[in-house]
């Protein structure tokens, strides 16, 4: 079946034998019913043959006197499905089923033995060969009574055969199986519940018969039940089994043997009928049972070639429907009826006359279906002729030449073989074959055309196969090889080899490189045949190539011309009427056919009621007068396909203008560009593009500039402010407990003068030079600032600013927390981070404080000496104190710091300087000039601003 999955099993036995033409045995399985042409095998490829030898040596299937189901096809070297095979039909029961046959091929002669096992299939649902089963069953049946069924029939083997069976209802009766000798199953209806002929006489039951194959098949019969009154005792055979023979080709009506069963019943009761329940198909053809004596009869033909032994099950059955079965088994006996059968599977009509000794110049297999020394077959030859006879295998057989041969002595023989069997009489079969003698390589390859004619489509792959040349040779073997050889010519000044090549075995022409159509159309080139006999014969054929067009070429336009730098417009005066040719599109496509058929259509138009385009021609006209309100510029997209498979196409942008006059037209189409849309666009990025960046630079420069404007107004507020600026005093710190901190030296730079109003002031500066001054605006950077030894008298005396050190920069994991927060507790200790900045708040509470230094100090007459303090510090990072610790209020007794260190600290610069002052006053002072207000006390941030005006 052809939609049924094919398993096929492959088994090659390849044995070599030094006098043997029998070169090998393939074994195949395939299930049954395939249909016609369905591939059995590749026995090329599983004998390992070329298939250019079972072309030349014209191999065939060789079958006998049996049906031909298998042929085999020399072009592909497989063996197909001939004809449909029926397993039942061809084998019946009998397993393995196979078929055997054998592979012949000539010049030399060789066969090979195939064998096909014919797998079973599921094809045959179990049947019975009755339609209905009637019982007749006593009332007084006791429960576990058994009631023999017919045994239903499938025709299939195996797994598909026959293997349950059901019966149904189960009210009364269920179902038991009994395996027997032979594999088959006894089926037997059990009474398990007592029949009440009262309640109900008639039952009707089904039983089903079911295989196992997939899917599964079933059969069904009808049982009817008639409930009886009184038989209790069934029939009884005196033998479980019965045997019998008979020989083959006995005649019909001859007695096998008599079977007898007995009932203790009396009367009706007692009567016991025989009939014959075999399953198997055809047993009811050969075999009949008398229904009263039970003797068993031959009334057909038994044949041993077909069947060895038949088993036919017997039943007895009494009046009150209880049963017993038996078996009969028939054993047939073989007798010579059977002459040998001679089966030339191949022979030579010709061989040449230089052929060596034992040349095998046919093969015969001879067949006796006959047994024992009925089936022994001899063979022998004629006398006086240089051949013998070898039996190569069981029952096969070699005729092979037994000395030189000699074409001028004999140029033909007749062979006339006989085979008999060793029965009693013998029979026999002979046959003859005649042999002719002949010489060798005088055919040269011929071509099966005169010239070939091959197409190709252009844009095709290098290496693509186009098609193949064939050329034969009449000649055996070498003679007979063929190899193919492009001839050298030139194509348009370039060797054909650059276009085409020739496999030297197949004859297949590949194409060596991409064709176009364009370029070339058609070219041809000569391939010779050339055999491989000494000296070699040849033959020559014209192939002509034919390049077909495919569609690789989209239009292209001509008119109107498509240019960047200039306008091109067509003019339609507005007296235009409806048709008006306003141009044409032309366009053109280098491809052929209809790839080159051109289409027009109109894709956009600027007003699609005023005009259209020509499907074929690509003329433009208006399709409606032209009147005054359209306007003057009108743009057409027209779109240009070609007809090809995929087709291709290109655009053509056509201007038009409306207008009666030049002027007008120049008027309004000075902005228009072919790609003005493009050109908008960009126009409009870049527009965006510039808005946003300027407006990203003012908004930049603006805040720059308040965040200067109001870093310099606070900065002036401190400047003009008449409140003294407390300076700034980190406190110091002395390594007197082994802490390992650093004291603080401090510079300071004394400003004095002999009346507080007065603004000259005199500094003394100290030995050391190296001055920091810190930078309200910086956020953790100090500036070492290097200043010239000057003389303390010289108060002008410049400062040299050196660039930031960078020890005093602080990363971004030392900088301090919130000016406000209050800091762990070696920050009271002085020896937390640097302090951020003060915040607004804390510089407003500085000024305050600074304000009421300035009511005390205000009380003091002339002769007070204002203080400017420059310190110098030198610490380590972690020494870096919080500015807010050095804050002292005057007329107040707390500070900013609950560190009492601090406030030691404080007294004792409060103190120093004090010293300092006297010893000022202890100098002669200058002419005093005016008195002049107070001044506020410089900051480290400002000091060097007011120092500079200090000097002017």
């Amino acid at each position: 079946m052809s939609d049924r999955t094919m398993t096929r099993q492959v088994l090659l036995f390849i044995s070599v034998l030094s006098l043997s033409s029998v070169h090998g045995q393939v074994s195949y399985s395939i299930p049954e019913e395939m249909a016609k042409g369905s591939l059995v095998g590749n026995i090329a490829q599983d004998l390992g043959l070329d298939i250019k030898r079972l072309t030349s040596g014209r191999a065939r299937v060789h079958v006998g006197n049996s049906a031909e189901y298998i042929e085999l096809n020399k072009e592909r070297g497989v063996l197909l499905i001939k004809e449909r095979i029926d397993r039942e039909a061809l084998c019946g029961q009998t397993t393995p089923c196979a078929l055997h046959f054998q592979i012949i091929m000539e010049d030399p002669i060789e066969f090979y033995r195939i064998t096909i096992e014919i797998i079973d299939i599921n094809d045959n649902a179990p049947v019975f060969q009755k339609d209905s089963i009637k019982f007749e069953i006593s009332e007084s049946a006791v429960t576990g009574a058994k009631f023999v069924l017919e045994r239903a029939f499938d025709s299939d083997i195996g797994i598909n055969g026959l293997q349950s069976y059901s019966l149904n209802p189960t009210d009364h009766f269920v179902l038991k199986l009994h395996g027997q000798d032979d594999g088959s199953k006894k089926v037997e209806m059990v009474l398990q519940k007592p029949l009440d002929r009262e309640k109900k006489e008639q039952i009707s039951l089904v039983l089903t018969a079911i295989d196992g194959g997939e899917p599964t098949m079933s059969g069904t019969v009808q049982i009817h039940v008639t409930v009886l009154d009184a038989n209790d005792n069934a029939p009884v055979f005196t033998q479980a089994i019965y045997k019998a023979g008979v020989v083959e080709n006995s005649k019909r009506g001859t007695l096998l043997t008599t079977v007898r069963a007995t009932d203790i019943d009396n009367g009706s009761n007692g009567l016991v009928t025989y009939s014959i329940s075999s399953s198997k198909v055809g047993i009811l053809d050969l075999f009949k049972i008398n229904e009263s004596n039970g003797e068993v009869r031959l009334i057909g033909k038994v044949d041993y070639e077909t069947a060895k032994h038949y088993q036919i099950d017997i039943e007895a059955k009494d009046q009150g429907g209880l049963s017993d079965s038996s078996k009969l088994v028939v054993d047939i006996a073989d007798v010579n009826d059977n002459n040998p059968l001679i089966d030339m599977m191949s022979t030579s009509k010709s061989i040449p006359e230089n052929s060596p000794s034992r040349t095998i110049i046919a093969v015969m297999s001879v067949h006796d279906p006959d047994s024992d020394n009925n089936g022994d077959v001899n063979c022998v030859l004629s006398e006086n002729i240089p051949f013998t006879i070898k039996s190569t295998s069981n029952g096969f057989y070699s005729l092979v030449t037994d000395s030189d041969l000699d074409r001028e002595r004999a140029s033909e023989y007749n062979i006339s073989v006989t085979c008999s069997d060793e029965g009693v009489p013998s029979l026999s079969s002979s046959v003859t074959l005649t042999l002719q003698i002949s010489d060798v390589n005088d055919n040269a390859p011929v071509f099966e055309r005169s010239s070939y004619e091959a197409y190709i489509i252009e844009n095709n792959t290098p290496g693509l196969s186009i098609f193949t040349v064939k050329a034969r040779d009449a000649d055996w073997k070498q003679n007979a090889r063929v190899s193919y050889i492009l001839e050298d010519s030139s194509v348009n000044g370039v060797p054909v080899s650059s276009y085409v090549s020739v496999s030297a075995d197949s004859g297949v022409i590949h194409a060596v490189r991409s064709f176009d159509y364009e370029q070339i159309k058609d070219f041809q080139f000569r391939v010779k045949a050339q055999d491989g006999g000494s000296p070699p014969l040849s033959s020559n054929v014209t192939v002509k190539i034919m390049i077909q067009d495919q569609n690789d070429n989209a239009p292209q336009v001509l008119y109107p011309v498509q240019t960047s730098s200039s306008l091109v417009a067509e003019m339609v005066p507005r007296s235009a009427d409806v048709g008006y040719l306003v141009t044409k599109v032309v366009a053109v496509d280098v491809d052929s056919g209809q790839n080159a058929w051109l289409s027009y259509k109109l894709q956009k138009a600027t007003d699609r009621a005023l005009f259209e385009v020509g499907l074929q021609n690509g003329e433009i006209r208006t399709i409606r007068q032209v009147n005054d309100k359209d306007v003057v510029k009108q743009r057409l997209v027209v779109v240009v396909e070609d007809n090809g498979q995929p087709s291709r196409s290109a655009t053509v942008n056509v201007n038009v203008a409306v207008a009666d006059s030049f002027p007008e037209v120049l008027s309004e189409f000075t902005d228009f560009t072919h790609d003005k849309e493009y050109n908008d666009n960009l126009t409009l990025y870049l527009v965006l593009a510039l808005a946003v960046v300027s407006f990203l630079f003012i908004t930049c420069l603006v805040v720059i500039i308040s965040v200067k404007i109001y870093r310099w107004r606070q900065s002036r507020i401190l400047y003009h402010s008449n409140l003294p600026v407390i300076p700034y005093y980190p406190p110091r710190y002395a390594d007197t407990l082994g802490t390992g901190t650093l004291q603080h030296v401090y510079n300071y730079e004394v400003c004095r003068t002999t009346d507080s109003r007065k603004s000259d002031c005199q500094f003394a500066r100290p030995c050391s030079q190296n001055v920091l001054i810190m930078d309200p605006s910086s956020t953790g950077t100090m500036q070492r600032m290097q200043t010239k030894q000057n003389n303390p008298d010289e108060p002008d005396s410049p400062l040299e600013q050196k660039p930031p050190n960078a020890d005093w920069r602080f990363t971004q994991g030392q900088r301090p927390g919130p000016s406000g927060a209050g800091g762990p507790p070696e920050m009271a200790m002085g020896t937390g981070p640097w302090p951020n900045p003060p915040t607004e708040a804390e510089q407003l509470q500085a000024l305050m404080a600074a304000a009421n230094v300035s009511e005390a100090t205000a009380t003091l007459g002339p002769g007070t000496m204002g203080l400017s303090t420059r310190y110098s510090p030198q610490f380590t990072l972690q020494h870096v104190p919080d500015y807010r610790q050095n804050v002292y209020i005057p007329g107040s007794t707390a500070t900013l710091t609950s560190n009492p260190q601090q406030q030691q600290q404080q007294q004792q610069q409060q103190q120093q300087m004090a010293a300092q002052h006297q010893a000022l006053q202890a100098q002669p002072s200058e002419a005093a000039p005016q008195p002049e207000p107070p001044k506020a006390a410089q900051t480290p941030a400002s000091k060097k601003k007011s120092t500079k005006k200090d000097k002017k």
